[in-house]
């Protein structure tokens, strides 16, 4: 047993998915942030427990080869980035290991993978930002949440953001504190300001700004719209979103329009994508468009094809595989999604796609009962994973192929140990990094029927 702030020496020897390194100490698992794979450290023990050891870097004794500068003033602070201190081909070293790890940890399963697919830019990658805003000591403030907090740190200048993001964040925060609005204090539930939502298009530079609030404050806002309208044309559609809940989900079911359109439009695979505030859409579009290529050539579609895509959301995986199938149903919950789906279907001149708004295991399941059997079944599930009910339905409608997208290795194994048992075997995978420089890492699977 160590005891708490004794100074060890230290070897870090591995890394874990959250972006901890990892050393031994005579026997025991130190964790110890923001270090790298062949540091040897002073260690300070800050949490002594039976089995295994927190730690925090108290002197740096030889730093790893993989070892750079960090780039971001509050990356130790904020709960964003954990690699940023890492060369970006380590990063893929480890992120590749942590994947293949998973797999073989959870869900037994033991296949050749293709090499990583990493990001060609690291930087200013996102599309989508949602700024928790704060009251600070000298008015309100807007950033990123703590790791494993609410405590937000005033910071607009991510490193992972369009500098676009800064600008606009900058002056809403400036228009709030000059104006007086209350920002919400999640302690009491009352104020109003809760978030900065911006949404920007990749290929076609329109802007969404979507202002989340307690309650309505539309009347408050209209000198502030003047002014970014006028600075920053780009933006298309300015929304307030009312979310009086005290809940951690940023949008709340009311969405007031206070300028140009409802939804924007971006460029998906070569199709025309439109989206609300609500619809889901990969906040790395570049590199979301190489990971649909290789989810498409995992799926080796002739043309015949009946497609099942399950948690479509806006239907971008499904519309990028339309011109090689017969047929494509796709399946999103959220109502505002699928009805983005249809739009950007029709917009698009797919005519064999049809999107039906129901939770993925109950619409699976309908969709087995009437006996519909899909040649290729595309699954992109949240962290969570599938559902129990989702993965049966896939079971009993029996295609030849499921392609498995995932952004959680760990529930991704899990799921494949289910399909796997239940006939299929995992033909090939990848591991593909669509979030540089954070912990995050996605994969994409495909599985034969036996």
């Amino acid at each position: 047993m160590f005891k708490k702030n004794e100074i060890i020496r230290l070897t870090i020897s591995g890394m874990t998915a959250e972006g901890n390194g990892v050393g031994k100490s005579e026997g025991i698992a130190v964790f110890v942030p923001h270090t790298c794979v062949g540091d040897e450290i002073d260690c300070k023990i800050v949490k002594p427990l039976k089995s295994y050891c927190f730690g925090i870097i108290e002197n740096i004794v030889t730093p790893s080869a993989e070892r750079i500068t960090p780039d971001c003033e509050v990356y130790k602070q904020c709960g964003g980035c954990c690699f940023r201190h890492i060369s970006y081909a380590e990063e893929l070293r480890l992120k590749d290991e942590l994947v293949r790890d998973a797999f073989r940890r959870i869900g037994g399963i033991e296949t050749e993978f293709d090499d990583i697919l990493g990001c060609e830019e690291t930087n200013r990658y996102r599309n989508k930002a949602q700024y928790p805003v704060a009251k600070g000591e000298n008015g309100a403030v807007c950033g990123f949440y703590a790791k494993r907090s609410h405590r937000v740190i005033p910071y607009t200048a991510c490193a992972l953001q369009p500098e676009l993001f800064r600008e606009i964040t900058d002056e809403i925060i400036g228009y709030i504190n000059e104006n007086d609005i209350p920002v919400y204090d999640e302690s009491t539930q009352r104020g109003a300001v809760r978030h900065i939502y911006i949404r920007r298009g990749f290929h076609s530079g329109e802007v969404m700004l979507c202002i989340v609030s307690a309650y309505d404050i539309s009347k408050r806002l209209s000198g502030l719209i003047a002014v970014l309208t006028e600075k920053h044309p780009e933006i298309r559609s300015i929304s307030l979103n009312i979310n009086p809940k005290n809940t951690n989900v940023i949008l709340g079911e009311r969405l007031i329009p206070l300028y140009g359109t409802e939804t924007i439009t971006d460029i998906m695979c070569g199709n025309k994508i439109r989206l609300s505030p609500f619809s889901f859409y990969q906040v790395n579009t570049a590199q979301a468009e190489r990971l649909y290529a290789c989810a498409k050539e995992y799926a080796g579609l002739s043309g015949g094809e009946l497609i099942l895509d399950l948690y479509c959301g806006a239907g971008t995986i499904g519309l990028s595989m339309a011109d090689k199938a017969d047929r494509l149903i796709g399946v999103e919950v959220v109502p505002q999604a699928v009805e983005n789906a249809r739009i950007n279907a029709a917009e698009n001149g797919v005519t064999n796609a049809e999107f039906i708004c129901a939770d993925a295991g109950q619409a699976a399941a309908r969709l087995a009962e009437e006996n519909l059997r899909p040649d290729v079944i595309f699954a992109d599930p949240p962290r969570k994973g599938c559902s129990p009910d989702t993965i049966d339905a896939i079971l009993r409608m029996s295609p030849q192929k499921i392609v498995m997208i995932s952004c959680n290795p760990a529930t991704c194994a899990r799921d494949l140990r289910l399909l796997s048992d239940g006939g299929y075997t995992v033909t090939r995978a990848r591991a593909v990094d669509m979030f540089p420089k954070t912990g995050h890492c996605e994969c994409a699977v495909l599985l034969t029927r036996i």
